[in-house]
């Protein structure tokens, strides 16, 4: 008797740190890799960054939040354009939300003119940072909150990238 409770007290404290892993992957944390160029310069093809699925629960999503979307099997990284309710419009590389011009510095090379549209209460418009590389909703459509995993925000990896983005 003394001898498995001597190997439940060793092993006690490998089962707390496996269960915390788990909750904080399940939860709140969780490693993502970029798939392609469609971030392109923002982000590079196979860079490893921290999904925070924590961060919508605690603040709104964002415009310009660099979000993972959860479409089918796979999962897409790509930048949060417009709003639920809003309109939405590009006309000549130029942003519009609700008829007015809004600055977007992310977009690189040319972002073809796309209709105004009302964005569906509960969805999002996005866009990859490589306009012209990108299945985004201009393919997809409007994306469901729902299908949104959480926001994504930090590198770890390749090192010479570490950080914010």
């Amino acid at each position: 008797m003394e001898k498995i409770k001597n190997i439940v007290k060793e092993i006690y404290p490998y089962i707390l740190v496996i269960l915390a892993v788990i909750i904080v992957k399940t939860y709140l944390f969780t490693p993502v890799i970029v798939n392609g160029k469609s971030m392109m310069n923002t982000l590079h093809d196979h860079d490893i960054m921290i999904l925070n699925k924590i961060g919508m629960k605690i603040q709104d999503i964002q415009r310009f939040d660099i979000v993972v979307i959860q479409t089918g099997n796979t999962k897409i990284i790509k930048r949060i354009i417009g709003l639920p309710g809003e309109t939405i419009e590009y006309q000549d590389n130029q942003l519009y939300i609700n008829d007015k011009k809004v600055e977007d510095s992310y977009g690189s090379d040319v972002t073809y003119d796309i209709p105004k549209q009302r964005i569906p209460e509960n969805t999002y418009y996005v866009l990859g940072d490589n306009r012209t590389d990108s299945v985004d909703s201009r393919i997809l459509g409007f994306i469901p909150k729902s299908e949104i995993l959480g926001k994504a925000t930090f590198v770890i990896y390749p090192f010479n990238r570490i950080g914010k983005k």
